[in-house]
Parts: C-alpha cells; structure tokens; sequence
C-alpha cells in the first residue's frame, strides 16, 4: 500500500458500514478494490502531482459508492450516522484545494450516476441532478436552444454538484453570473439521513435563504441531489473584440468604466505582460503589452448596444477578433503540471478578489510577495472576473525548490506569502476555488468571529461530524 501523507485515523466501524452498504444497495453500487480505492484517494490538487510522483498519496478511502438516486443517498447517510463513519461527496474531482480527500478514511459517494436533467422551458429553468457532468448539461441546453452560461476551465471534468458545493463560477461570468446567481432551488440529504428540499421560485422572502447555505459548503453539511438553476436563451449574435494596453492599470480602469455604464460582456480577460506573452504569443503587436479578450453576446440590438460602448471606453489599441478566437481554442489547455511536475518545478495558481479601489495595490503585492520566494522562476496574473464593485485575479506561480527544501515546503511558503499579501491588501482569500483542506488555516483569519458561526452551524447540522470532516477546518 503506497504512503498517505494526510491519513488522520481509520473509522472504527467501517466494516460494519460496508456490510450494511452491500446490503442495502448491492455490490454492484459499491467498491473495495485498490484501483478505485486510489482512484479517490485525491483530487486535482496540484501539489499533490508531486507526491504521486514518489509513490505517495494524500489519503485513501475504505470504500467507494456510486449512489443511483435521492434513496440511495439517504442509506448512505443513515449508514454513515448509525456506523459514525465519515462521508465525502465526490463529484468530478476537478477540486484544486484538496476538498475530497479522504483524511479520515470512511466512504467516497461518487454521485455522477445521478445525472437526469430536464427543461421547464417557459419558467427557463432547468432541473437536473447534481451528478451531471458540466459539459453535457450545457450541451443538453445549447441543442434545446438555450445556455446555463455556466462554462469554468473544469468544465469537461466537473459537475454540476461540485460547481454548486465549491461555489464556482465561469469564464462568461460577468453577464450570466456565477452559480450562486443561478440557483434556484435545491435538494439536499444531510444527517442522519434526512431529505431538505427548498423548492425553486423567481424569488421568495421565507426567511434566511437556505438555499445559499449549500453554496459554496464543499460537502460540509450534506450531499446535494438535485438542483434548479435559471437558464438563457441561447444568444443570437456574438461579438469578439481585443486590445493592447500599455499598462495594466490603463486596461483595469477601461473595464471599470465599461461596467459602470452597465454593459455585461460575457467574457472578460485582461492579461499582464508576462500572460500576454504566454497566450498570445502569435500575435507580435501585443508583445510587451497587456492583453484584453472581450465577448459580449445575447440579443442582437443589446448585443450591438454592448459592442459600442466597449467601443467607446476600452482606451487600448483594438487587435481584433483573432486574438479572442485564439483564447476560445485554447481556454481548456491545461498541461503544464502534468509536463513539468517530473522535472521537479511546482506550479500552482491562486484566485483571488478585491474592490476596484484596491486593484492594482494587490496585484503588485502579491506578485511581488511570491516572487520573494527563493527559488521561484515567475508570478503572473490576469484578471478574469468583473463587477462594477471589483475584480478577481487568478495568479500563477512555477518554480525550483531549493537544495534541501521539499516541494510541498516551497509550495506552502509561495502561498503563505500570497494569502498574506492578499488579506494586507484588502483583499478576499478566494474567489472561486474554495478553500478545501489547504485554504482552511487561511479562512478564520479572513472570517473572524464568523469563522465560529460557521463552526456552530456545521455542529448543529451534522453532530457527529461525519460529512466531510476536516474540509475547510471544520
């Protein structure tokens, strides 16, 4: 058996749990074997890269289950709460914060055979199980006429489950929002094996909006089922456009003032110089600049009306539309752990948000905070997510350990000094990846006392801390 660097402990009852698993749902839903085993013993993570690299990994389970329905689901808990055997819900294991790993041992609920969807096309919602893939739910819309607008870089590996519990959000964010914006109602089993069902309305003012204690809770509280999201016309006319700026702060403020006109383009991406040269590379004109894609879609007269005042503000040299096309055939690369981790550089990248007043001061600082960092080669950034109130920056760091410190050691210094400059500066620890098992002695410094609220309401719910114990440090 390979090594488990963050194995805590072993449940004491888990073969009493199996039993009653293979009991009441057969042996075709669950699985011992070690290739599944190790098959959910991490996530996507990329330190861990390295530590597979050794013959190492983060934590195994003791057994894996592929629940079929809501029924299933509620004998999983119900077993998990009698047994006191930990649970972590698993989606598509696209998580980069380590969020699914097993650290107690117990069972991995793999929910992707729960994926049936259907379109209730005059509310414009869709209805789907939380198992379904990303891709094939936007799929599903765009062939019915429609989008969710939901398209994250994860999108060919993620679920609509996982974006849910990790709160994420998408590259055509700024008109159709992330999925907080989307959701409309959702169906939960929390212990001891309990059904919540918040049905889904336009709006409702029953209280505290439940629904949003789901979002973003990475498996904390419950295993989400099903969910009803609000869905979009699939637009009519698109518009690609792009430009070079002679500074970073020259394209921020043109994006600023764009959203403040009230204009949503869909996609928004303005890359520093180091990005610029990364991405774009075929095109000599944006060498040395700072490079911008913008898409606005949807209506054609709102369309038009978008174009134009992007038009008007943006104050960098138009590229034109290849650049954008370029960015669209490229957005769902990512290789670069996968090429470079065997020859021993560490990679990672870090997202994080802030308001427009502090934009450019974060930017600067926690660049320049990782590349303090002995040993690391560049830090880099572009911005990727836009509000009229801010932006998020998705930073990306590579670099050699020195002689005699571990990977993972060079790792965690990068990101201490980035978590530190981004709260210095005014700035939230996460933007849309969550916070897992990694961020999670980050989150009481940015919560505060809140920090004990959320520790209160993880007791009430699941007092016998088995769903996901450990995630977010709690």
């Amino acid at each position: 058996m390979l090594d488990e660097i963050m194995k805590k402990s072993k449940p004491k009852n888990i073969e009493n749990a199996i039993k009653k698993l293979s009991e009441k749902l057969g042996n075709k839903k669950i699985s011992i074997k070690p290739a599944d085993l190790f098959s959910y013993s991490h996530d996507y993570w990329l330190i861990t890269f390295h530590w597979l690299l050794q013959g190492k990994v983060p934590a195994f389970p003791d057994v894996v289950v592929w629940p079929e329905s809501r029924e299933d689901v509620v004998e999983i808990v119900k077993i998990a709460h009698e047994e006191g055997v930990p649970v972590y819900p698993y989606g598509g294991g696209s998580g980069v914060l380590g969020g699914a790993i097993p650290e107690y041992g117990g069972i991995v609920v793999d929910v992707k055979r729960m994926r049936s969807v259907q379109v209730h096309e005059e509310d414009l919602v869709v209805e789907a199980e939380t198992g379904i893939n990303g891709h094939y739910l936007e799929e599903y819309l765009n062939k019915r006429g429609y989008t969710l607008g939901q398209i994250p870089q994860s999108l060919y590996p993620s679920t609509l489950g996982g974006w849910i519990a990790t709160k994420a959000i998408g590259q055509f964010s700024t008109k159709y929002g992330g999925i907080e914006d989307m959701l409309l109602g959702i169906e939960a089993v929390i212990p001891p094996g309990k059904i919540v069902e918040l049905k889904p309305h336009p709006r409702t003012a029953t209280g505290p909006d439940l629904r949003k204690l789901f979002v973003g809770s990475e498996g904390i509280f419950g295993i989400i089922t099903k969910a009803w999201l609000k869905i979009w016309p699939y637009p009519e006319e698109r518009f690609l456009m792009s430009f070079a700026s002679e500074t970073l702060e020259d394209a921020l403020d043109s994006v600023r003032r764009i959203l403040r006109r009230g204009a949503k383009p869909a996609v928004v991406r303005i890359y520093d110089k180091i990005e610029t040269k990364r991405h774009f590379y075929k095109f000599d004109e944006m060498y040395g600049k700072v490079g911008t894609v913008i898409i606005v879609e949807g209506d054609p007269k709102i369309a038009r009306t978008e174009k134009e005042i992007v038009e008007e503000e943006f104050k960098g040299k138009p590229m034109g539309e290849e650049p954008v096309k370029h960015w669209l055939e490229t957005r769902f690369i990512v290789k670069e752990v996968s090429e470079f981790a065997p020859l021993g550089v560490v990679i990672d990248t870090i997202e994080v948000a802030v308001n427009w007043s502090n934009a450019a001061k974060l930017y600067y600082n926690v660049v320049n905070a990782m590349k303090s960092v002995k040993g690391v080669l560049f830090a880099s950034a572009h911005a990727s997510h836009f509000y009229p109130q801010g932006v998020c920056f998705y930073f990306t760091f590579a670099g050699l350990p020195p002689k005699n410190v571990s990977a993972t050691e060079f790792y965690n210094q990068v990101w201490d000094k980035a978590m530190k400059a981004t709260l210095e500066s005014g700035g939230t620890i996460s933007h849309h990846h969550g916070i897992g098992r990694h961020r999670a002695k980050w989150l009481a410094e940015e919560l505060d006392g809140a920090y004990e609220l959320l520790k209160k309401i993880k007791h009430v719910i699941d007092e016998k801390n088995i769903i996901n114990p450990g995630n977010m440090g709690v």
